[in-house]
């Protein structure tokens, strides 16, 4: 961890910056000077989100699973603004069920938006850090710590986001560039909202050991986040007790998976009755098949 940095008159572009974790990040980090380029599939919302802002700032409406519109995104932001320093892939999506009975056009999303699109934004962007010797900060999970049942595509996303963090961290550090992973628990957004509209998803989660059981502000997590671009930190934990469980991640996958099949065998009836087949969660995953249903 390096100290604080200011980040007036810094470029961060933010991912999936329409809502939830992305839009507040966004007013957060123009309220201490950023300048902000935003991306996402709501052009009407990273509007309203460009014209609150303090600072200078502009919209890219692009999807992060397109390598082709993502580079053109990279290209006009550095046109735009001159340079980028901080990238923020918060990009992402959720769908919930039994892996089975899953649909399996919104399993794939869930991987695609929430890993290749993190990849593909890193892809875009390295350049333009590599030149002004910047910060990646991905946004990957608790999901990434710790495996829960009803939760495959979520879960197999955020690690392989944080594994891919750690991976390119490795190698481009000796050309300045610092590589971070963000963590968040449940935190109080449109997707976890969404999830929670799912009955047994909602007493599932309520059935698990504190602190995880309970769904955090959505405020006090993104000024942790601000404070991890500040530094430029390799860890970043939107609610204190995540850092706590590294330590414990390898023991993690078996309570789960012991703990896992009592409840799982708990739901099993009310799971049968509801049927599968679970779109994308939320107004945010509402959005992404909207989009990818007026190409």
């Amino acid at each position: 961890m390096t100290g604080r940095r200011s980040l007036q008159d810094q470029v961060v572009v933010v991912t999936g910056a329409a809502r939830g974790v992305g839009e507040l990040l966004a007013r957060k980090l123009a309220a201490r000077g950023a300048r902000i380029a935003l991306v996402g599939l709501e052009p009407e919302g990273l509007r309203k989100v460009g014209e609150a802002l303090p600072t200078d700032s502009a919209h890219w409406h692009a999807d992060v699973t397109d390598h082709t519109a993502m580079a053109k995104v990279a290209r006009e932001v550095r046109e735009r603004f001159g340079s980028v320093d901080t990238v923020v892939a918060n990009a992402g999506v959720a769908t919930g069920g039994l892996f089975a009975d899953s649909d399996e056009t919104s399993w794939r999303r869930v991987i695609e938006v929430n890993l290749l699109g993190s990849a593909i934004t890193a892809r875009a962007f390295l350049p333009a850090l590599i030149e002004s010797r910047g910060y990646l900060l991905q946004i990957a999970s608790l999901a990434a710590i710790t495996p829960a049942p009803m939760m495959t595509a979520y879960c197999a996303s955020k690690s392989g986001v944080e594994a891919f963090a750690h991976s390119l961290r490795a190698e481009v550090g000796y050309q300045g560039v610092r590589v971070g992973v963000g963590y968040l628990s449940w935190t109080d957004t449109d997707m976890v909202r969404g999830a929670d509209e799912d009955e047994v998803m909602r007493e599932l989660r309520g059935r698990l050991p504190w602190p995880a059981n309970r769904t955090y502000p959505l405020g006090p997590a993104v000024d942790r986040i601000v404070a991890g671009i500040e530094r430029r930190s390799f860890h970043v934990y939107g609610q204190w007790w995540l850092r706590g469980m590294q330590p414990v991640r390898g023991y993690l996958p078996g309570i789960i998976g012991r703990v896992g099949q009592r409840e799982m065998r708990h739901f099993a009836p009310r799971l049968a009755a509801a049927g599968g087949g679970r779109g994308l969660v939320g107004a945010g995953g509402a959005a992404d098949e909207k989009e990818r249903a007026n190409r």
